[in-house]
C-alpha cells in the first residue's frame, strides 16, 4: 500500500483488498496433536493476520476521504494447489467435515469476493474483513 495509496490519491480514488484470514478473527484451535506439530507456529500467523486487519481498518479511516476504499477478506482454508500437497486426501476430508457446507473453499470463491469489493457495486464498504469460511467461524 506504500506506493498504491500515493498514485489511487492522485487518480482520485481506488480500491485495495488486503489478503487476511480467519485466522485474524479467531483463535488457532490445533485439533489434534499431528496438526499441532504440523502447524507450529500457527500462533505467529495468527498475530500477523490480526495485525493485517488492523491495518486495514486504520488505513481505511484515513484514506476514505481521498475516495481510497480499503477492505480485507478472510478466508477459510482454501482448495489451493498448496494446500493439496501440503495435506493428506483424508486431512482435507477433515478440514472439509469442520465446515456446515462439509467442504473447503476454492480460490474461485475468493476472486469473486476480491472483484466485488473493488467494484463499484462496493462503494459503501470501507474496513470491512469480508468472511470467506462457509460458516466455520459462526460455529465458534
Amino acid at each position: 500500500m506504500k506506493y498504491q495509496i500515493p498514485e489511487m490519491r492522485k487518480n482520485g480514488g481506488g480500491a485495495i483488498v488486503n489478503n487476511a484470514s480467519i485466522r485474524g478473527l479467531i483463535a488457532a484451535n490445533l485439533i489434534n496433536e499431528q496438526e499441532s506439530k504440523a502447524q507450529h507456529n500457527i500462533h505467529f500467523y495468527c498475530t500477523s493476520k490480526h495485525a493485517v486487519l488492523g491495518l486495514t481498518k486504520s488505513l481505511a479511516v484515513q484514506y476514505a476521504k481521498d475516495g481510497i476504499r480499503i477492505n480485507a477478506v478472510c478466508p477459510g482454508t482454501i482448495m489451493t494447489p498448496m494446500v493439496m500437497e501440503a495435506l493428506s486426501e483424508q486431512t482435507i476430508k477433515n478440514y472439509g467435515n469442520q465446515y456446515p457446507i462439509k467442504r473447503l473453499g476454492t480460490p474461485e470463491e475468493i476472486a469473486q469476493a476480491v472483484l466485488w469489493l473493488c467494484s463499484d457495486s462496493a462503494n459503501f464498504v470501507i474496513g470491512h474483513s469480508l468472511v470467506l469460511d462457509g460458516g466455520l467461524t459462526i460455529q465458534h
